[in-house]
């Protein structure tokens, strides 16, 4: 036996980090086999696993919603630790690289094709229209400087330095979640607050409560609260609503270890394993303690301002009802499967149910079982986590999709699924990649209790082996990186899983700020 690349030491730090060295091994060994690429099948389609509602199903999927809905507790979930800098990548690269910015060399520059030049010039020719452009005239004002004049005059420099860095709103270094994103005639809002706003349509009970939890990072967390408890008042006076909101970090403890590019454990300079966050897969950790019986999921810069809302109200409802029917019919068959009802008519019934409106075939040698090997396995088949994704018409965004993916015990599954999971040398594979018709919005309704009430234990039906492995680096040190089987990639891979196509308004992420110039996040 090979010697242990853990000291005592080690082993000390470990367990003060919430691991197991059983789990930090487990996380060696995976970087040290062949990358778990999946098995696709084929693409997820309108005609093969994506389901196309038509007005008159639309109506009857929100009669149920609107019946079904006060049995039940609702929460909507959004992932809101994410940083904003990724937003400000072309800004933050030209205030480090530029002594001065100005308008008529970045013009000069953008009219040869100049990629960053284009989008610097559009942040520029865009600027006062930007929600938080009212905060950012009064810091320049109070250091100085004449906003009007700058512009006019295309000097961008101090424009761009007070908006960034921590002198001024410092926005390179705040979540994305506290950045204000919409303008409205009396106010502006940020991302978090529409979250607030939304709501408030589609959670709230009918006693007025409205549940929601925000995941944060842990030095973020005081400047989200302080914001709620700042408009907290108004939009609960606005929209008959008590809101019930909750905050989590990400647990120590979901975090991974990092390795050399030889697969050595990675020191930091005092001789430390470094350990870095296991990505927002580890956060199936927070949703796993949330209390509701059905959670909404979607991210924190998929918002729109006011005027757009409607479209977005209605297909959480749609899909929420479409939930809530589905749950109603596995939930009658577990409880049945469950008190030992095995008749073979019943029993072909549950099979082509889970075959036909799930998707799921049934292996030969289950339908050759006897009854109560075929009840058992339709039991564990059928008692598990439901989801139900909205999913909207390709139209070029980065991200993952929904496929059909064979599981490594023969069967087939729905799948969402990102480029990072799939072998890039395969041109079988991916060519069913480039067969896709629908991208994942990350629009989601989960229903994460079983037919009696109980909550389930999310982490059992993950799957470990989905991990993502990426390049990074520390302190100029090469590195690679683990992350948890994404949130709704692995570590939903063993719900039962529905697809339903929603219409593409209700997608509006915010990558870049100039996608807050995009007339979707205007004004009307």
């Amino acid at each position: 036996m090979g010697q242990s690349p853990f000291s005592d030491d080690d082993l000390r730090q470990i367990e003060a980090h919430g691991l197991t060295i059983q789990e930090v091994r487990r996380q060696l060994a995976l970087f040290k086999s062949d990358t778990p690429y999946l098995t696709l099948v084929a693409p997820c389609t309108p005609e093969n696993g994506i389901a196309v509602f038509e007005k008159e199903e639309t109506e009857r999927l929100l009669k149920v919603f609107e019946s079904e809905k006060p049995n039940y507790r609702w929460v909507k979930f959004v992932p809101a630790s994410g940083a904003a800098s990724r937003m400000f990548k072309t800004l933050l690269k030209v205030l480090n690289e530029e002594e001065n910015i100005s308008k008529d060399a970045v013009s000069k520059e953008a009219s040869t094709g100049d990629k960053q030049a284009e989008q610097l010039l559009q942040f520029m020719e865009g600027v006062e229209q930007f929600a938080f452009f009212g905060d950012l005239e009064t810091i320049l004002i109070k250091n100085g400087f004449n906003p009007e004049a700058l512009i006019v005059n295309g000097q961008f420099t101090e424009i761009v330095r007070f908006l960034l860095e921590p002198e001024g709103l410092n926005y390179a270094h705040e979540p994305k979640a506290l950045l204000k994103f919409h303008k409205y005639p009396s106010e502006t809002r940020t991302a978090f607050e529409e979250h607030l706003v939304e709501a408030a349509s589609y959670i709230k009970d009918q006693m007025g409560n409205c549940a929601l939890h925000f995941t944060v990072s842990q030095e973020h967390l005081a400047g989200f609260k302080t914001l709620l408890e700042q408009v907290r008042p108004e939009y609960e006076r606005r929209f008959g609503v008590h809101y019930q909101t909750a905050f989590s970090t990400q647990s120590a403890s979901t975090d991974t270890l990092a390795v050399t590019l030889g697969n050595r454990p990675f020191r930091r300079e005092d001789g430390r394993l470094l350990f870095r966050p296991g990505g927002h897969g580890a956060l199936l950790h927070n949703l796993n303690r949330v209390d509701e019986d059905m959670s909404f999921i979607k991210n924190i810069d998929n918002v729109v301002p006011d005027h757009l809302k409607a479209e977005t109200f209605k297909w959480k409802q749609v899909i929420g009802g479409y939930l809530l029917q589905l749950q109603a019919e596995i939930f009658g068959y577990v409880e049945s499967l469950v008190s030992g009802k095995e008749t073979p008519l019943f029993l072909d019934e549950v099979c082509a149910y889970v075959e036909e409106r799930l998707g799921y075939p049934i292996p030969a040698a289950v339908r050759a079982a006897s009854s109560s090997v075929k009840r058992s396995y339709l039991t564990e088949r059928l008692n598990r986590p439901i989801r139900v994704c909205g999913m909207v018409k390709n139209a070029g965004e980065p991200g993952g999709g929904p496929v059909w993916v064979r599981d490594r015990d023969g069967g087939v599954s729905r799948q969402i699924v990102e480029m990072a999971q799939i072998d890039p040398d395969a041109e079988l594979q991916q060519e069913i990649v480039r067969g896709a018709t629908h991208f994942n919005p990350v629009d989601l309704v989960c229903g994460v209790k079983d037919w009696q009430g109980r909550p389930f234990d999310l982490s059992r039906f993950t799957d470990p082996d989905a991990v993502f492995i990426s390049p990074k680096s520390k302190n100029g040190q090469d590195l690679k990186a683990l992350e948890h089987p994404g949130l709704w990639n692995g570590a939903m891979a063993r719900w039962i899983t529905l697809f339903v196509e929603v219409p593409s308004v209700t997608f509006n992420p915010v990558k870049t700020v100039n996608d807050l110039l995009r007339k979707e996040h205007q004004p009307d």
